[in-house]
């Protein structure tokens, strides 16, 4: 029996030229999937990006593009440099340069030309001067401004294919001819509808430039992780000198020295030396972690003090900081585009409504009403023009994101506001999301016969030499009740990863860990140790205190939770939706923060890998995921989640990654932006049935030769203001 050959896959990522809405995204991932050979195919719109799993045994990447181009669109393999890396660092390309100029350069003489067509319309409609007038102005927005919409529709026909480009071009085209018509060969009274054509064309264009600014955000993104890493190096040569190289040149197994204040270069492992290393952008802790021979550090964090020399284990796309990156690209390229409403509607309505208009014509010039017929089918045609269409979505958007920005939320387009319908998990970040993302003392526990604000002051004023940030939150508490002054001591010392002393009155102060206390020949009291063990229960840093050979007491410091942490989980509740908290912190502290804020399921220690493979199990298990975060760690579960949510105090790569943003670090801003954008949606929804609610009551009429070019452009606008005005109501919403 013949052993079949095994198949070869190969996978190419590609740019997707032409794309103008989500049923493009849909038809070019439906011509590519159906292609022989092609075992998957996915198309971002958004980054305007394929990737295609195919057998090159039975398919070239040459017949891909020739489908792909036979369909209207364009297709290229995306060159290295395309892709977010080291050396690109993700900058926005020359093409998405080029194409906010080009929507830029035609909003700019459509809205002028337009408004001016309306006021001829409106004061001087049937003076001759006018009506050329209006006639001359309108030509240049109808066929340069609308240009791209004509150009695309005419593309989208030879492929038979219809989209929001087709319904512009009819209806714009319908009311120009018509109306170029009637002021060539119709009489003085007659009306026309050049200031239609040229408004919506204008308010068309705008919209288009404003999606076309927002184009660049994902390649932000992954440049604001890029520029984490570290530029150079300092090598370690065989006879112990150093010299600085560029990053590109580390090889794994080179030696490395790290000084304080300097980010580690590559992931590598200590050799010699002891330090704290801030690795906040990683996990999202904001305690430095201890770091000695032997111990792993991760390319781009910090060292917070304290001479290493590394040994590099990996570099260059095997790194830490590089796998974020490629879970950012992965998770946006795996999000399927949301298709616009109007746009799945337009594929069945326009051939509907063309082929209305056709057997208009022929019905009425069949019982000898051939001049009528033309105007019923131009009638029909009018009927069915997307202004109120076009405006459905636009303006509803306008308002509701425009509310929430009053109110310190910014909302990322249509897409998300369909996704926020359907929430019903929220995975919350811990540091920095529901906690106020830096340390502070908590609790001050003298032992017996030991004043409390001596023991506060004493370690305050030996801590004020530390850079470390439990030292730092001893020196604010101490401040805070009023030692004002605080300086540190002459003969201050700190032991890395274990405390510091100095001489404070003349009496020499330790501060730190039990083991350093010890070595320094102290004895620590029963009910100091104890206190020190019930504090660390709680998930707090516990730092002991002594002085003449003795621990007097502990200081105990803690990242805080935000005041209204507890309330806004209880308004989510209510909401119907379910809480769960993540983050990289050790299981005692992540259980005693849930504990204060009032959510039953936490994922404790995790990695940023884990924390979207956490939101992926949720949505695995049908749960539609928002997530609510921060930090660098935050990203790719920021763009995994079908909602994602950042605070603004926060990094800007979070923020780029999120697809609602609060500009506040206050959480309740989460429940807000929810209802806000499921109250924009379901407006949408409306303006939709709005518009084509008058469409559809209307076109019988005008087929019928009941309603004739006048009355459709009056239903039309009518329609219009109708969505305009149901929009303008979003106005009004407010905070619970």
């Amino acid at each position: 029996m013949a052993v079949p050959a095994p198949v070869t896959q190969t996978e190419v990522e590609f740019d997707v030229s032409g794309m103008t809405c989500g049923s493009c995204a849909a038809r070019v991932e439906r011509t590519l999937a159906k292609q022989e050979g092609v075992e998957r195919a996915a198309v971002n719109l958004a980054t305007e990006r394929a990737v295609v799993a195919f057998d090159p045994g039975r398919i070239a990447v040459d017949d891909l593009i020739s489908a792909v181009t036979r369909a209207g669109y364009g297709l290229a393999p995306t060159p290295p440099a395309g892709r977010a890396s080291a050396d690109t660092g993700g900058e926005p390309t020359d093409t998405e340069d080029r194409q906010r100029a080009m929507w830029l350069r035609r909003v700019l003489v459509a809205w002028p030309l337009g408004v001016a067509v309306m006021v001829l319309s409106m004061v001087w409609m049937h003076e001759p001067w006018a009506r050329w007038s209006a006639f001359a102005l309108a030509t240049p927005v109808q066929f340069w401004a609308g240009w791209p919409f004509l150009h695309q529709a005419a593309v989208r026909a030879r492929s038979g294919a219809a989209n929001m480009d087709t319904l512009i071009a009819l209806g714009t085209l319908a009311a120009y001819l018509f109306s170029a018509a009637q002021v060539t060969f119709g009489h003085e009274h007659s009306e026309h509808y050049f200031d239609s054509a040229a408004l919506i064309i204008a308010f068309l264009l705008l919209g288009r430039y404003f999606e076309a600014r927002a184009k660049g955000r994902a390649s932000r993104a992954i440049r604001s992780l890029l520029e984490l890493g570290a530029k150079e190096a300092r090598l370690v040569e065989g006879d112990g000198s150093e010299r600085m190289v560029p990053i590109e040149q580390v090889r794994v197994g080179d030696l490395l020295r790290v000084r304080p204040g300097e980010k580690i270069p590559v992931d590598a492992v200590v050799i010699d030396g002891v330090s704290a290393v801030d690795e906040s952008m990683l996990t999202g802790e904001s305690v430095p972690v201890d770091k000695a021979s032997g111990d792993a550090v991760v390319g781009a964090t910090l060292n917070a003090h304290g001479l290493l020399t590394v040994r590099a284990t990996a570099v260059g796309a095997d790194t830490a900081l590089a796998q974020i990156v490629r879970l950012v690209e992965e998770a946006q390229g795996t999000k399927a585009p949301v298709q616009r409403l109007a746009d799945r509607i337009a594929g069945v309505f326009v051939p509907v409504v063309l082929g209305l208009a056709l057997l208009t014509l022929a019905g009425w010039a069949l019982v000898g009403e051939a001049d009528q017929g033309l105007v019923s089918a131009v009638a029909v045609l009018i009927i069915a023009c997307p202004c109120a269409l076009g405006l459905a979505t636009p303006t509803a958007i306008m308002v509701g994101t425009g509310r929430g920005a009053a109110m310190g939320i910014l909302i990322k387009g249509g897409e998300v506001l369909e996704r926020s319908k359907r929430i019903d998990t929220v995975v919350f970040d811990k540091t920095g999301t529901l906690t106020m993302g830096r340390m502070a003392v908590t609790d001050v526990s003298a032992a017996p016969g030991v004043d409390p604000i001596e023991l506060l002051r004493r370690a305050g004023v030996v801590e004020a030499g530390s850079e470390h940030p439990v030292g730092r939150a001893v020196v604010e508490a101490a401040q805070a009740d009023g030692l004002a002054g605080i300086a540190p001591p002459a003969d201050f010392a700190s032991v890395a990863g274990h405390g510091v002393r100095g001489s404070v009155d003349g009496v020499t102060v330790v501060v730190g860990r039990r083991a350093l206390l010890a070595d320094a020949g102290f004895t620590i009291p029963a009910e100091v140790e104890a206190e020190a063990v019930r504090l660390e229960t709680e998930g707090k840093t516990a730092v002991l205190a002594g002085w003449d050979g003795q621990a007097r007491g502990v200081v105990a410091v803690a990242d805080t939770v935000k005041p209204n942490a507890a309330a806004v989980v209880t308004e989510l509740r209510r909401m119907g939706i379910d809480c769960v908290m993540i983050t990289g912190d050790n299981r005692s502290t992540a259980a005693a923060i849930a504990a204060q804020v009032g959510i039953d399921r936490v994922v404790a220690e995790v990695l940023p890998q884990d924390k979207v493979a956490e939101v992926r199990r949720l949505q695995a298990d049908g749960r539609v995921v928002a997530m609510v975060g921060d930090g660098i760690n935050d990203a790719p579960a920021l763009v995994q989640a079908d909602l994602g949510i950042a605070i603004g105090s926060g990094t800007d790569v979070a923020i780029e990654s999120s697809d609602i943003t609060l500009l506040s670090a206050d959480l309740e801003g989460v429940p807000t932006a929810i209802r806000l954008a499921r109250r924009t949606f379901r407006t949408i929804l409306q303006n939709l049935g709005w518009a084509f609610g008058y469409n559809v009551a209307a076109i019988p009429l005008a087929v019928g030769g009941a309603l004739n070019p006048v009355i459709a452009g009056a239903a039309m606008a009518f329609s219009s203001v109708s969505v305009v005005t149901n929009s303008l109501r979003l106005a009004s919403f407010r905070r619970r």
